[in-house]
């Protein structure tokens, strides 16, 4: 997901269960069909090159069907972002929760869930970050404060451990948001066929973050 502004903070954005973005334990198979079809179609031709009716014929709706799951385009747009954003800091506040008090375990397991949830569907998480300057008021504002706070969860961590002595670098606010792009930014070129799988590849990127904030015996 560009690297983003500090205004905008890096962070997904697509809604998904284990197996695909739409397939959320509490979405009705109606709604879950339009966020498929959403991703698919946005994914493809942007935000504003979608019409209401592509994503209906591409869910296999008519476009008033539609309407009655969603109010509008945007609607959709602001559904599949909030799913995204709120599914990522669940995550990432319970892998916090399980890494004990080692600021080096604490940022590999942000790195781990940031690379993860980033492949889980690639085409959801960079319309993501796309289309986050198509998302609307009121939803805009506490979306974005959203993905502030899943960016605050890098740097206390990247802070507490400079303040401990566990990381060494004179730039702990830089380092935590160039690790957040970083980890994000797999979405864009990871292949399933390529040379290195997801476990060797959030092994490879937890290394990376620990040598950009100079962790010490790393």
């Amino acid at each position: 997901m560009a690297g983003p502004a500090r205004s905008e903070p890096a962070g997904p954005v697509a809604p998904r269960g284990r197996r695909h973005v739409g397939r959320a334990a509490n979405a009705p198979p109606g709604d879950a069909a339009i966020i498929e079809a959403s991703i698919e179609v946005m994914a493809a031709h942007g935000y504003h090159g979608t019409s209401v009716r592509d994503i209906a014929l591409r869910a296999g709706l008519s476009p008033a069907a539609l309407y009655h799951h969603f109010p509008s385009k945007q609607a959709v747009l602001a559904t599949i972002m909030e799913r995204g954003i709120e599914a990522l800091l669940a995550r990432t506040s319970a892998a916090l929760g399980a890494a004990g008090d080692d600021p080096a375990d604490r940022l590999r397991a942000l790195v781990e869930v940031q690379v993860l949830f980033h492949l889980e569907d690639q085409r959801g998480t960079l319309l993501g970050t796309s289309e986050l300057r198509a998302l609307e008021e009121p939803v805009r504002t506490p979306h974005l404060a959203k993905r502030h706070a899943q960016q605050r969860f890098f740097d206390t961590v990247v802070r507490e451990g400079v303040e401990r002595g566990v990381f060494r670098t004179p730039l702990p606010d830089e380092a935590a948001r160039a690790i957040v792009v970083m980890c994000t930014g797999v979405a864009a070129w990871f292949s399933d066929k390529g040379p290195v799988g997801r476990p060797e590849m959030v092994e490879r990127y937890q290394r990376l973050a620990l040598d950009m904030v100079g962790a010490r015996d790393s």
